[in-house]
Formats: C-alpha cells, sequence, structure tokens
C-alpha cells in the first residue's frame, strides 16, 4: 500500500471516529427528557391505606425517602395487582381480606400464586403502617404481661424477635402472634406469607425485605432491627391486642 494510500486510510479511520464518538458526547450534555408520568393506579376495591404520620416521622431510624418508596411505590404494587385480579375474580373484592387469606389452599390453582403474593403483601403492610409511628411509647397493661409471661420479658423479646428476622433467609417477616386467650409467639414467613394463612392473627411484625431498609441500613439487617424499636407504636399494638381477644382483629 502506498503512502498516500496509508495517509487516506488513516484520515478516514480518524473520520469515521469522531463521527461515532460526536453524538455521544452531545447526549451526555444534553438534558435529560422530563420523566413519563406515573400510570394512574387500577380502580377497584383495595385501596392504599394513608400514612397516619409524615414520611419522615419515623426519621433518623427509617428514613423519608424509605418510606416514600416503600408505601406508595411497592404496597400501592400489591393494590394495583389486586384491583386488576378483581376484574376475572369479583370474589375477591367482596371477601374479608382474612378469610380469603384463611382458606388461600382453597383458590383456583389459576390465582393462587398471585393473590398469596399480592393481598399477603397487602395484609402485611397494612399491619406495619399500623404498628409503627413516632412517640411510640412503652408497653403497658396486658400486653406488657403477656409478654413477660410469654415471651420472657421484654428484653429476651426484642432479643429473640431480632434474632428470628436475622435468621429468616432472604425476603420475609418476623411476626407475634396473638391468640384469642392472649397467648404470643414469635414466627417467621417467607416472602409475603401471613399468619393468617395458617389460622393464626397477627399482633405486631417487622418486615425484613431489603426494600424496607436498604437504602440507609445496606445489608446491615441486624443494626436495621434494633433500630425499628423506637418507631414502634405500643399504644396501637395494645389496640389490636384487646381486638385479638375479643376476636374483632382483622389484617
Amino acid at each position: 500500500m502506498s503512502s498516500i494510500s496509508r495517509r487516506h486510510l488513516m484520515t478516514a479511520a480518524a473520520g469515521l471516529t469522531a463521527s461515532v464518538a460526536a453524538p455521544r458526547i452531545v447526549f451526555a450534555q444534553a438534558a435529560p427528557a422530563p420523566a413519563a408520568p406515573a400510570a394512574a393506579p387500577a380502580a377497584g376495591p383495595f385501596v392504599l391505606p394513608p400514612l397516619t404520620y409524615a414520611p419522615n416521622a419515623l426519621e433518623p431510624h427509617i428514613d423519608a425517602k424509605t418510606m416514600e418508596i416503600h408505601h406508595g411505590k411497592h404496597h400501592q404494587a400489591f393494590i394495583t395487582n389486586l384491583n386488576n385480579l378483581v376484574k376475572t375474580n369479583p370474589q375477591l373484592g367482596t371477601t374479608a381480606v382474612e378469610n380469603i387469606l384463611g382458606n388461600i389452599n382453597a383458590l383456583d390453582d389459576s390465582i393462587k400464586f398471585a393473590v398469596r403474593n399480592n393481598l399477603g403483601g397487602h395484609a402485611n403492610h397494612t399491619m406495619f403502617w399500623q404498628i409503627m409511628g413516632p412517640d411510640g411509647g412503652k408497653p403497658e397493661g396486658e400486653v406488657l404481661a403477656a409478654i413477660d409471661k410469654d415471651l420472657g420479658g421484654m428484653e429476651k423479646f426484642q432479643t429473640d424477635f431480632n434474632a428470628a428476622g436475622g435468621r429468616q433467609f432472604g425476603s420475609g417477616w418476623v411476626f407475634v402472634t396473638v391468640t384469642k386467650d392472649g397467648k404470643l409467639a414469635i414466627e417467621t414467613r417467607p416472602n409475603q406469607d401471613n399468619p393468617m394463612m395458617d389460622g393464626k392473627r397477627v399482633l405486631m411484625g417487622n418486615d425484613v425485605w431489603e426494600h424496607a431498609y436498604y437504602l440507609n441500613y445496606q445489608n446491615r439487617r441486624a443494626d436495621y432491627l434494633k433500630a425499628w424499636w423506637n418507631t414502634v407504636n405500643w399504644k396501637k399494638i395494645s389496640e389490636r391486642y384487646a381486638a385479638a381477644k375479643a376476636g374483632t382483629l382483622g389484617v
């Protein structure tokens, strides 16, 4: 190849390189396109329960961004999925949540998995938002007596509860179940399973899915479990305990 040909080839290659690189530079410098508007949630009988406190009310233990995503995105997804299921399975929208979950195996196989995940997730999170809040006080009265009697006192209860939540492999929940005679027990469930699926009722529980804590705690689940106790609303838990004994506790 002659020197002239080589020069022409090198010049052409340089021009090709420049033409490919240039749009990348322009793209990187261009202002980002506005985000597309979020799709409206599917209309139906299931509704996202509003928080009764501001998203930042649980800081520094749970940050506002985590609360916003957890409540407004993750829980809302369950609601949207359930309302879509109701379009072809209207009985889901007219039956009490505890009755559906309590008879989960009676559902048709075509919807059982979706109901288990989405209705279980809806029940779990509805309870979760209820039993948290700022200035949650301390356990007292019948709840404290039950903790002392059934769970070995508050210090042991917290230690055992945190250990159970830490041992839950992957995603799931750690719960305190309550019987109609007021007896308490610590139990865990994978994914969005709920003790109602086993004919039990939940007094309280903590979400150990990573979306509940990862923005602030990364992989330090143990730190999250310890800090979470600062967000517990013992007044609401006392109300749930009384409802359980009266046979009126729902989700």
